[in-house]
């Protein structure tokens, strides 16, 4: 679903529309992350957070968050997959402490989190795709760059081998599991809130 189509769904109903996802935005996932977050490493407000891949809609909605929540934000992302040119000049003029970076290295150098994603959605397809993210691949090397106890996190499914290896997804930096727990509870706290509005 496109955000276009998300406003026109808001426009005719008569009750609040949670956007759950579209191609553009993933709200509901990043509350889960910070979530995540703050469960292991205590308030986001002034950390680092490191996103190395496509600039998609995870990448965007963590632009928003980084302005909601006051944290710092560091985006590695290839030129011809960057994020949302929109979102990105809106997070700039609202104070976000955010940073666009072709270099992954340069992204996590301090990070106190990573996070990734997959590299082919169901609106995408391989081909170039795949070529122009080889180098953002999370894997020991990257991880060393980050802070000492950096965590990563990932929204899933992941495929082990190409956006992340499989001794950082699986092992003990990884809170992947965590985060995927965390959706529901997010999303039980976004309906309980809708509901009392």
């Amino acid at each position: 679903m496109t955000l276009k189509k998300l406003d026109e769904l808001v426009s005719y109903s008569t009750v609040p529309v949670i956007n759950g996802l579209t191609n553009t935005t993933h709200p509901c996932q990043i509350m889960a992350d910070i979530m995540t977050f703050e469960e292991h490493k205590g308030n986001i407000q002034d950390k680092t957070i490191a996103w190395t891949g496509d600039g998609n809609n995870v990448a965007n909605t963590l632009i928003h968050a980084a302005v909601q929540f006051n944290f710092i934000l560091h985006l590695a992302c290839p030129s011809i997959l960057g994020p949302n040119e929109d979102i990105l000049k809106w997070g700039e003029e609202h104070g976000g402490r955010i940073k666009l970076t072709p270099d992954p290295y340069e992204a996590v150098k301090d990070a106190d989190c990573i996070i990734t994603d997959t590299w082919v959605s169901m609106h995408n397809t391989e081909g170039e795709r795949v070529k122009a993210l080889a180098p953002y691949t999370v894997n020991k090397k990257l991880m060393s760059y980050a802070s000492k106890d950096v965590i990563f996190m990932h929204c899933l499914p992941a495929h082990r081998g190409q956006e992340v290896e499989s001794d950082i997804i699986d092992g003990p930096r990884s809170v992947v599991w965590d985060e995927a727990e965390n959706r529901l509870h997010v999303q039980k706290a976004i309906l309980l809130w809708v509901l009392e509005s």
